[in-house]
């Protein structure tokens, strides 16, 4: 047998695409725990008898939020670099990088947990305010009414940029003469063949488990979210365990 020395760019676009992904798990990672944190705290808060007991409650969803924003601004960043360095390469190797449906949902979660992450922002004020520290609170109010205008304008030009771009993807993805299947892909045989392979018995395989975990950790989220928007009342000792279901499959699963 004679050994096939891989073609120019394989290596360099492997490490290119793993990076990507590690920045994509890290980016999912803090988006959905920023999430969960704030309006775990937040809800504590807001069941905390009024007056000192909700102080520093009020403290610590604030201090979570003002940590969540640098955060995924930075992650998010870096996931956005490493992708289009990816695309870069793609496109000077196959003339055209390979069409990715997803890429447009994708992108409309992500606005999505900034809206959320603004919204539960914007009701920091309340519990200063019962708190009994009303000038704290109108600073804050005053604050969160122009965040809320930043994060409105922002939030129509991103509706605007992901119009236009998943409206162009399709038109791209059907031009004749496309990018050819990349061959080079290490994940490509695995794809097709997912979902399919199971261990003998009848445990999962470690992808289906990953699947398992990533909805496990979106279920919490979503229900944590719900219960700070007052959709649902559970007990306190159900949001520990949403909470820790959250951190536990942001840490075990990466995604």
């Amino acid at each position: 047998m004679t050994e096939v020395s891989p073609p120019p760019g394989a290596l360099a676009m492997t490490g290119l695409r793993a990076r990507a992904r590690a920045a994509r798990r890290t980016a999912i990672v803090t988006l959905s725990c920023s999430l969960a944190l704030i309006a775990f705290s937040q809800s504590l808060a807001e069941r905390a008898p009024a007056g000192e007991e909700t102080l520093p409650l009020a403290v610590l969803a604030l201090t979570l939020f003002l940590l969540a924003l640098p955060a995924l601004a930075v992650t998010q960043a870096v996931w956005g670099a490493r992708t289009r360095a990816v695309r870069r390469r793609e496109h000077e190797l196959y003339a055209s990088p390979p069409g990715t449906p997803l890429r447009a949902l994708s992108r409309l979660g992500v606005g999505c947990g900034w809206a959320v992450t603004l919204l539960l922002g914007c009701t920091a004020p309340r519990p200063f305010r019962e708190s009994g520290l009303y000038d704290l609170a109108h600073a804050l109010g005053q604050a969160t009414e122009a965040l809320a205008l930043a994060g409105s304008a922002a939030g129509v030009c991103f509706v605007a940029w992901w119009a236009r771009e998943a409206w162009g993807q399709p038109t791209r993805a059907n031009r004749p003469g496309g990018s050819p299947d990349d061959p080079w892909d290490p994940d490509r045989l695995t794809r097709r063949r997912k979902g399919r392979t199971l261990r003998t018995g009848t445990t999962l395989d470690a992808s289906a488990a990953l699947r398992v975990g990533s909805g496990l950790q979106v279920g919490a989220v979503v229900a944590l979210v719900g219960a700070r928007a007052h959709l649902w009342e559970p007990a306190t000792v159900t949001l520990y365990v949403l909470l820790a279901a959250v951190l536990v499959c942001g840490v075990v699963t990466g995604e």
